[in-house]
């Protein structure tokens, strides 16, 4: 029996545009796309005829049970011959599970890709006019899940890095400047926030570290966000770029 191929591939921050040339060829010769769901739908348009599409989307509180169905699934469909994408929003590799899945497809004896995707916390603050880094303002980044944040060392983060990028930290985010702030961060720090970035939707709310929270609820901000917290948040007043729908940009702060 000959055995399938497995993509594992980054669909981008949102805006379809943003998917890598491979991504998208990989996307045209699929038998089989079990994608997520925070992907954007327009890129299933790519889906060659008779193609399988799938949706594996986690909703909060299933995460590990359909993560192992994700697993079955992609083994399955490879076994059976077929060549299979996997589409994750992003990058597949931040924050993606894709070692997980990747491991699963080792130990199975299928062949497998991955195919980097622009990551979110990159492309996110981008469109809202944040540069992540900066010679005048930043020159480390780090990348840290906000889905659980009393696991994250603050103190260690607060003191060593000048940009701090939050996935995942929308439900947290007043727990996450009070970490922050008890760290030793600045109650003045400039912060964003940036709703569905790269879409139509997009939105950002950026106040001073104290009272981004106040702020970000105000707008009815939710997820998925990104949450940014540094020097670079300033440059937005001068270098925002992409126009942004319902309500755009709210600016409460102190950030500039």
């Amino acid at each position: 029996m000959t055995i399938g191929k497995v993509y594992l591939v980054g669909a981008g921050p949102g805006d379809e545009k943003l998917i890598t040339v491979y991504g998208r060829e990989c996307l045209e010769r699929a038998d089989v796309i079990i994608y997520d769901r925070l992907i954007n739908r327009k890129l299933l348009r790519y889906a060659k005829p008779g193609a399988e599409v799938l949706y594996c989307g986690k909703e909060p509180g299933k995460h590990d049970t359909v993560q192992e169905q994700i697993h079955e699934l992609l083994v399955w469909h490879a076994q059976q011959g077929k060549t299979v994408v996997r589409l994750k929003g992003g990058d597949p590799c931040v924050f993606g599970r894709v070692g997980e899945e990747a491991e699963v497809l080792a130990k199975a004896g299928i062949p497998f890709e991955i195919v980097p995707g622009v990551t979110s916390g990159i492309a996110v603050p981008a469109y809202a006019g944040i540069p992540v880094t900066h010679r005048d303002y930043a020159d480390s980044v780090a990348i840290v899940s906000g889905h659980r944040s009393e696991q994250v060392d603050w103190e260690a983060l607060s003191r060593g890095c000048d940009t701090i990028l939050v996935y995942m930290g929308a439900a947290n985010l007043p727990d996450i400047c009070g970490r922050l702030m008890a760290a030793g961060k600045p109650s003045d720090a400039p912060a964003a926030v940036i709703e569905w970035g790269t879409t139509e939707r997009q939105r950002t709310v950026a106040a001073p570290l104290a009272t981004l929270p106040v702020e970000a609820r105000k707008a009815g901000i939710s997820h998925p966000a990104i949450i940014i917290i540094g020097d670079v948040v300033r440059l937005r007043e001068t270098i925002q770029w992409f126009p942004e729908g319902q309500g755009g940009v709210v600016n409460a702060d102190a950030s500039s």
